[in-house]
């Protein structure tokens, strides 16, 4: 199962130091604002349990992608297929792992 964090929950490896290098990370892209327009949510039903599930996804992983998540509710193993179309809509399936 992917763990999604959000800037809060990562370890930023403070020292104590707390002096200003002045290298703010910012290399002139926005890559901050692109990523988030990538980052997209959808409703899935669970093929075990039928519950609804929220599932995050990333389409800068490609326009197809197929990976296994567990369920977040019963914890059973999901076979997940998501393409993504010239348009950026997702068509998300999810199937149970033994199909």
């Amino acid at each position: 199962m992917f763990d999604f964090l959000d800037g809060d929950d990562l370890d930023d490896g403070d020292d104590g130091d707390d002096g200003d290098d002045g290298d703010d990370g910012d290399d002139g892209d926005d890559g901050d604002a692109f990523d988030a327009e990538l980052a997209e949510a959808t409703i899935v039903y669970c093929p075990y349990c039928g519950e609804s599930v929220e599932l995050l996804l990333d389409a800068s992983g490609g326009e197809t992608q197929e990976y296994v998540e567990d369920c977040e509710v019963c914890c059973q193993p999901w076979s997940v297929r998501v393409t993504i179309d010239h348009d950026g809509g997702a068509h998300v399936d999810v199937n149970a792992l033994d199909e």
